[in-house]
């Protein structure tokens, strides 16, 4: 297991990082948006609140989700899927936003993912001792696409791993502002997050939240 950690380095000396093929790391390259991205998470939240949902198991998540764009990602006891409107309040979900499109878009050319076009952001809000237990994002029907993370507020420890669950993982400390970008070969690599830590961000409060882009349909 091997561990890369940054916490001990200043923001402006952090630089881009290649995980492996497919895979970079972007500290801080959503810093410079963060009033504009904050401004836009609180009109999808009015619309579509944040819900712990239920793994099909039967099973509360720890983490708390909403959605926008032209599809969510929803879990229940009918299983993991993606549906064009809100299950809790009918309506569809909230239009993604243009700046988040445009740092999606931003991000994935950073990382050699030209014409990246996201019709769904997952986004998480984590409360200390939530976590995501390592996984595939594999629901999507278009594989040809990178998936973006975007980290705001709290820090938290990536997992990020292999084809396979018992593969080897790298550990990487993402702050507030960081993105992670993986697709090609790397796109269905086990990863998660372990606990969070209890903290507080002067922007974002007390809770980590997290965009994340994909490519559906």
């Amino acid at each position: 297991m091997s561990l890369i950690m940054k916490e001990d380095l200043f923001e402006d000396q952090r630089t881009n990082l290649r995980l492996c093929e497919g895979a970079m790391w972007l500290p801080g390259f959503a810093k410079s948006r963060e009033a504009f991205l904050h401004t836009a998470l609180q009109s999808i939240v009015k619309q579509a609140p944040f819900r712990n949902m239920f793994t099909p198991g039967g099973f509360r998540m720890s983490v708390a989700m909403t959605n926008c764009g032209k599809l969510g990602w929803v879990t229940d006891l009918a299983g993991y899927r993606y549906e064009e409107k809100d299950p809790e309040s009918g309506l569809f979900w909230p239009p993604m936003p243009p700046i988040f499109l445009e740092m999606a878009q931003a991000a994935a050319l950073k990382a050699g993912f030209p014409a990246f076009f996201p019709d769904a952001c997952l986004i998480n809000c984590y409360e200390p001792g939530a976590k995501m237990s390592l996984h595939q994002d594999k629901n999507e029907r278009d594989l040809s696409a990178p998936i973006v993370s975007i980290t705001l507020g709290l820090p938290a420890t990536f997992l990020f791993g292999g084809l396979n669950r018992a593969d080897p993982v790298q550990r990487l400390f993402l702050i507030h502002s960081d993105v992670v970008v993986w697709g090609g070969p790397a796109r269905l690599f086990y990863h998660g997050i372990i606990p969070l830590k209890k903290g507080y961000h002067p922007f974002w409060g007390s809770a980590r939240i997290n965009l994340t882009f994909r490519k559906v349909a």
